[in-house]
C-alpha cells in the first residue's frame, strides 16, 4: 500500500493523517483518513513524547512514500517534527509556506512568505473541492478567515483571537471579570457575567463572518459557501445555526482542510 504521511503543527494541537495514493483529495468521504490522530503541539518539546509519537505512528502504519507538512508553531517545531523518523531518513520532508506554488491559485498578499502557511494549506484545500467564491474559517487558537474568489486569487483575510483567547484575555486583563465557562444558557444577551462574556465572544466571531461576506459582496466575490474548520467550528457552527434571518451561504463544517491542502500540494509535487 502506497502511502503518504501529513502534519499540520498549529499552536496548540499537532494534526496527522495518512493518506492512500490511489485516493482524491476532492473526496469528501468522512473515512477519507486511512490512519489518523491529534496531539497537543507542546509534545514536540519533549522528547518522550516525541519518541512515543513516532512509535505509534510507525507502528500503526507501512512506510510512506513521502512526507508533507505546514508548521505554524516556529522553527524548534519544525526541527523536532523533522527527527521523528530516522529510520526513514531517506524520504524528504516536504514543507508547504505561505508562498508555496499552488497551479491555479495566486495571493494578493503584499508578502507571500508572512501568510501563514495553514491559511494557505487551508486555502488550496478549499480549492480543491469547490471552484466557487468561498470564505475559509480556521477556528482555532486564532480565528482567521480568508476570501478566496471563484478564480483562485486570495484576496487576503482577518486575524483575530480565538473565542479562548477572547475569554483568557477578559480575565487576564481585567480585576473582576472571571474565565467563563460555556453553558446552555447563554443565548442572547447575557443576563449573568459568564453568560455575558460567552454570548459576547460568540457575537464578536458572527459578527466578523457576516461582515466578511457583506464586504466580499461589495468587491463583486459573493460567498456561495463557508467552510469552517478547526477546534471551534463546532461551537461556532452551533452558535450560528441559533439565529434566524442572517441570510449567511452555505456553512460547511469540514475538519482537516489544512491536511487537505497538504495532501494536493504534496500530490502535485510529487507529480
Amino acid at each position: 500500500m502506497s502511502l503518504y504521511l501529513l502534519f499540520d503543527v498549529g499552536n496548540t494541537r499537532l494534526k496527522w493523517a495518512a493518506v492512500e495514493s490511489t485516493q482524491n483529495p476532492s473526496d469528501r468521504n468522512k473515512k477519507l483518513w486511512t490512519y489518523s490522530g491529534s496531539i497537543s503541539s507542546k509534545s514536540l518539546h519533549s522528547p518522550e513524547h516525541r519518541a512515543e509519537l513516532a512509535d505509534y505512528i510507525a507502528k500503526t502504519m507501512p512506510k510512506p512514500d513521502a512526507i508533507g507538512f505546514s508548521c505554524v508553531a516556529g522553527e524548534a517545531a519544525i526541527e523536532n517534527l523533522k527527527s521523528l523518523f530516522p529510520q526513514w531518513s531517506d524520504i524528504e520532508w516536504q514543507q508547504l509556506k505561505g508562498d508555496s506554488h499552488y497551479d491555479g491559485m495566486r495571493t494578493l498578499y503584499e508578502d507571500s512568505v508572512k501568510l501563514g502557511a495553514d491559511r494557505w494549506a487551508a486555502l488550496i484545500g478549499a480549492r480543491i473541492l469547490s471552484n466557487t467564491n468561498a470564505l475559509i474559517i480556521n477556528a482555532g487558537t486564532a480565528t482567521t478567515i480568508d476570501l478566496l474568489g471563484a478564480n483562485g486569487v486570495h484576496y487576503g483575510g482577518w486575524i483575530l483571537p480565538g473565542l479562548s483567547l477572547m475569554q483568557e484575555s477578559l480575565q487576564s486583563n481585567t480585576a473582576q471579570l472571571p474565565l467563563a465557562i460555556r453553558s446552555a444558557d447563554h443565548s442572547g444577551f447575557g443576563i449573568s457575567t459568564n453568560s455575558a462574556i460567552i454570548s459576547g465572544c460568540d457575537a464578536a466571531q458572527i459578527g466578523a463572518i457576516i461582515y466578511a461576506t457583506q464586504l466580499a459582496r461589495e468587491m463583486h466575490h459573493p460567498i456561495e459557501r463557508i467552510w469552517l474548520d478547526g477546534g471551534n467550528a463546532k461551537t461556532i457552527t452551533a452558535e450560528i445555526g441559533k439565529l434566524s434571518n442572517l441570510n449567511l451561504p452555505p456553512i460547511e463544517p469540514l475538519e482537516g482542510l489544512v491536511l487537505r491542502g497538504i495532501w494536493a500540494w504534496l500530490i502535485k509535487k510529487q507529480n
